[in-house]
């Protein structure tokens, strides 16, 4: 049985509206073992906006999906998820389960690598996250791998679909 966990961010989860996405997405357990998912449900300025994140096989599965109605944004990243795991099926494990349950969607699904066209190598020299979010804008980019000069570890800064950024640091 899968551990669902519902937050809502300007809404009031009601019971209906918990029943209805746990009802969605324990559909997803049909194609993979699932034992959790987090789930946020946001509503801001009329648009209702569902995130779920789920753990699987040490991989993460996410989806994001906003509309006017939350019960549509939930139907929504469901159909999202389940393009996802469809798409990635092949890297997830094919064991059977003792009820018959198969981890994975079809045993003669190849898997093709990515094939990887570029390398590229940089020095890294450490920095404060301002710097480090200066310099990927003076470069142009979205992303910049750099060494956090606080941490001394190599975070990587992002931009946003939302005009802000986010930080992604190591945890061990």
């Amino acid at each position: 049985m899968m551990n669902i966990n519902i937050r809502g961010k300007n809404i009031e989860v009601t019971n209906a509206l918990k029943e209805y996405v746990e009802k969605k997405l324990v559909k997803l357990e049909k194609y993979l073992d699932l034992t959790e998912a987090q789930v946020t449900l946001t509503v801001e300025k009329g648009t209702h906006k569902v995130e779920v994140t789920m753990p699987v096989n040490g991989m993460i599965i996410r989806g994001e999906e906003e509309t006017a109605d939350m019960y549509a944004s939930v139907d929504l990243v469901v159909e999202k998820l389940e393009k996802q795991i469809n798409k990635y099926k092949g890297r997830f494990s094919k064991k059977v389960r003792g009820e018959g349950k198969v981890t994975a969607i079809a045993d003669d699904y190849i898997y093709e690598a990515p094939k990887i066209m570029k390398t590229k190598r940089f020095a890294i020299k450490p920095m404060p996250v301002d710097e480090a979010v200066m310099q990927m804008n003076l470069l142009g980019h979205s992303f910049f791998v750099f060494s956090n000069a606080e941490t001394e570890e190599i975070n990587v800064i992002y931009k946003r679909k939302d005009g802000h950024y986010g930080l992604i640091e190591p945890e061990f």
